[in-house]
This record gives C-alpha cells, structure tokens and sequence, in this order.
C-alpha cells in the first residue's frame, strides 16, 4: 500500500475505535442490470491495482441492517435498496495481511468478521461515490470482474451464488428493469444472472403463474420484429412474493 493510504488509516484509526463496533464490518455485493449486462459495483483503494466490495463499518447504537443501508447511500445515494443478508465470513486473517504494513495495534489490523449482503440496485440512477481511501468507485461486467483482494472474490462468488438461488422463490427485477418493461427484457435479465437459456413460452408462463405482473395496454415501439407488449410489476404482489416466496423453482 502506498505510504499516502497507510498515513490516513492511521490518522483515522482512533476516531474509528471510538465510534464503530470492533471486529465487525459489512461487505457489500451490488448488483445492477444494463445494456443486457449484470455489473457489479467495485470500489479501488488509493494507489491499489485491485479492487474491493463497497464496505464499512457498523456504529456502536446501529442496528446491522441499518448499517448497510447507510453504506450503501453513501456509496450510490440510492434509499429503499433491496438487501439480503447472505453469509458471515470469519477465516483467520482474512483481512490482517492486506494491512501488514501498519502497526500490529491499529485498528484495521484487528480480526473482523464480515457480513454480507447482496443488493439489487438501478443502475440507471446511481452516481457511485468513492470515498475518503478510494480513487475510484465504479460498476464493472460481471464477466470482466478485476481481481478483488482479501476474500473479497470469495464474498462476491457467494453472492452470486445465493441470487441464483433465490431466483427460485424470490421474485427479482422490480430494482434491476426500467418501470415497463417487456417479457423479452425480464427473461433476459433471469438468464444473465442465471448464466444459461430459458424457454420463452415456459418463462411466460410461470412469470404469469406468479402473479406479480400487470399487462399494460402498450407496447414497445421500434426493431424489427412486431412490437411486444409492456408490463409493470404489480408491487403488493411482488412485495408479498418477496415475504412469503414462490412455490415453484426455474
């Protein structure tokens, strides 16, 4: 690390012993869609090469979700983000060595257990914010993800991981896809993230199944091929399907 980044962690090692929690931080995985492309949103630290997960730490009267939310409004001024708690991650020195060249006693140095959360943002509508340690904080092609330090990889695999899962019995787009949208664009968004081919009249009818969509009495203008319908996601619907889940699985 570049001695202009060790001398900020030092001079605000102690103003963070204070005011945070010890030995407990929260790691971020951001998701956003655009372009047919999943991105992810990845934050440098000053005079690094590698990247990392947007992160911080949790306040001493705050409660954890409350934490990662803040987190990430000062990181994408986004509010009302869907969030969702995925894994702990606690190996020994999974942090200790990225910060072997400060004193053994500041308090980055310290074990951490990190919580992490994935979230599903709009990409459209966020300016991301890099922070006082990074010069840079931007979205990145999942397939082009850069390499990430600590286990920073190994959070984001899990991430990825858990949303696949839960694309089983948790309805996802209602924070990825612009407000109409057609069937084409939806399905299209569920093979990315799934990273294999659905079949169209299968995908139709189980997204109607679900009951979380509204037929809008429009249709996409523009291409080639007959203009396709638009929908919107029905919110009481979706929101229930968010706390009860789906029956069924893709």
């Amino acid at each position: 690390m570049s001695k202009e980044f060790n001398n900020k962690l030092l001079t605000t090692a102690a103003s963070m012993r204070e005011n945070y929690l010890a030995h407990i931080s929260i790691d971020c995985v951001v998701f956003g869609f655009h372009d047919e492309c999943l991105k992810v949103l990845l934050a440098r630290f000053e005079g690094e090469d590698d990247w990392v997960l947007p992160g911080g730490y949790v306040e001493k009267k705050e409660d954890l979700f409350d934490a990662a939310k803040r987190i990430l409004e000062q990181r994408t001024g986004a509010r009302n983000i869907y969030l969702n708690q995925f894994k702990t991650f606690g190996k020994i020195g999974r942090s200790e060595f990225f910060f072997k060249d400060i004193p053994d006693d500041v308090w980055y140095r310290e074990r951490f257990i990190t919580i992490g959360y994935y979230a599903l943002v709009d990409f459209s509508t966020l300016d991301p914010v890099k922070d006082v340690f990074s010069d840079d904080c931007s979205w990145h092609d999942v397939k082009l993800k850069p390499n990430l330090v600590m286990d920073h990889n190994e959070i984001y695999d899990s991430a990825l991981k858990q949303l696949r899962r839960d694309l089983n019995y948790k309805p996802v787009g209602l924070n990825l896809l612009p407000e109409k949208f057609t069937m084409p664009e939806l399905q299209k968004l569920y093979e990315i993230i799934l990273d294999r081919k659905l079949n169209r009249g299968n995908f139709y009818r189980k997204m109607m199944r679900y009951n979380i969509l509204t037929k809008l009495d429009e249709t996409k203008r523009g291409g080639a091929h007959k203009s396709p319908n638009l929908y919107v996601f029905n919110l009481d619907q979706y929101n229930k399907a968010l706390e009860d889940g789906f029956q069924e699985s893709w």
